[in-house]
């Protein structure tokens, strides 16, 4: 560190005699400023009594207006609140008298469902055994006509058999015979075997057979 020289001791010492000096305040200008803080004061704290009460004022407006009904009622008050929708008694009976009536259609119709799908089982039934029946009783006609075609041909055959015997042996065999069974085969025999077979029976038999030959024509319609 340098130490200060001659030079600069003599520099310094004629600053300090030719610097102005500051002149000390007079009483009356203390006092000025004084009065003039003092309403700074006043003035800072009248700003802050103000604001607080406009802030008290404001709260006690809005709690008055909170504890006040509202003259009308907002929308969303009446959403939040939702009104009781209860029909009257006479109106709750007849719904209870419609809902138990329902409830007897419903059974209803599910009965009537139980029983047409019974129906239709029965149905698909007695179609299967009219089938049946039908299949059943085309069989037994067609055994009927083999068996008519069979017993015809077997009569034919015998008749043609009684026709070249002896016309006395066969008048013979007749008389033996019932008389309802001889004249089926002599109604199915040539006019001229016939007419030799009835000469050789007995007069009783012979009549006999005539008679049921007659009756078998008696009811044939002649127009």
């Amino acid at each position: 560190m340098k130490k200060p020289t001659q030079k600069s001791r003599a520099k310094a010492a004629a600053d300090t005699l030719t610097k102005p000096e500051i002149p000390a305040a007079t009483p009356k200008a203390k006092k000025k400023s004084r009065k003039k803080q003092s309403k700074g004061s006043l003035f800072l704290i009248a700003t802050f009594l103000i604001a607080s009460a406009t802030v008290r004022v404001g709260i006690s407006a809005n709690e008055a207006m909170a504890r006040e009904e509202p003259l009308f009622d907002s929308p969303l008050t009446n959403l939040a609140k939702p009104e009781s929708c209860e029909p009257p008694e006479d109106l709750r009976e007849l719904m209870a008298v419609f809902k138990e009536r329902e409830a007897r259609i419903e059974q209803r119709e599910a009965e009537i469902k139980n029983r047409l799908q019974a129906l239709n089982v029965a149905d698909g039934e007695v179609v299967r055994k009219l089938a049946a029946l039908e299949d059943a009783e085309g069989r037994l006609r067609s055994l009927i006509a083999m068996s008519e075609t069979a017993a015809e041909d077997d009569l034919l055959r015998l008749t043609q058999v009684y026709e070249t015997m002896k016309s006395k042996d066969v008048a013979t065999l007749f008389e033996e015979m019932d008389p309802r069974f001889s004249a089926g085969f002599i109604g199915r025999m040539k006019p001229e075997a016939a007419a030799g077979v009835m000469a050789g029976m007995t007069p009783e038999a012979a009549h006999a057979i005539s008679v049921i030959l007659a009756g078998r024509n008696a009811n044939t319609p002649t127009e």
